[in-house]
């Protein structure tokens, strides 16, 4: 039996995770995603846990490989959209990417700037990045984008003397905060840990 969700979590990653990790508690394994599709299939309670990664910052070659090496290593994986966009031929650039991905097509990485992964529930925590440089690198990912519409707004802002623009510099300025503390954090860590 199968069951359908509707849900939109944009780029409030950490939720859509928990939320995830909440339906296999009920029984609910993930089989298929869509633009707000989720279909699951039953299973056993808490059989499974999911992490989400954000890979918008990669090449279709790099997003393609990780994909691939992740599914080499046992876990099932599935791409996700970021964005909620309904038409048919955008073309989106991502300056913050590397080189390779700072042009995103539907035929690239446009609306698949997510991965969920899957790995069988053994009673250990499930992370993707375990070292801190790597923690690091993944948090700068995920901070760079907010950091480009916070410097954009802000032109805006001052350039048209806008209110609006004002505020929604204020916004983003609060995911380039948490990103960067998480940064900051693991680069810290980093030098005064030992393995």
């Amino acid at each position: 039996m199968s069951k359908k969700c509707y849900r939109f979590f944009g780029g409030l990653l950490t939720a859509q995770e928990h939320w995830l990790n909440k339906m296999s508690e009920k029984g609910y394994r993930l089989i298929r995603t869509e633009k707000m599709l989720y279909e699951f299939e039953a299973c056993k309670p808490d059989q499974v846990k999911y992490c989400v990664e954000f890979i918008g910052q990669k090449s279709k070659a790099n997003a393609s490989d990780y994909h691939e090496f992740l599914e080499g290593m046992g876990y099932k994986v599935f791409y996700k959209n970021i964005n909620l966009n309904y038409s048919v031929g955008k073309v989106r650039l991502r300056p913050w990417a590397e080189k390779g991905g700072r042009i995103a097509t539907n035929a690239t990485t446009f609306n698949r700037e997510l991965l969920i992964v899957e790995k069988d529930n053994d009673g250990k925590p499930f992370e993707l990045h375990t070292s801190y440089e790597d923690k690091e690198n993944y948090y700068r990912n995920l901070r760079n984008p907010w950091l480009l519409l916070l410097l954009m707004f802000a032109i805006f802002a001052v350039v048209n003397r806008s209110a609006v623009f004002g505020v929604l510099a204020l916004v983003s300025l609060i995911p380039v905060l948490v990103y960067q503390t998480q940064v900051m954090q693991n680069k810290r860590e980093g030098k005064t840990k030992e393995w």
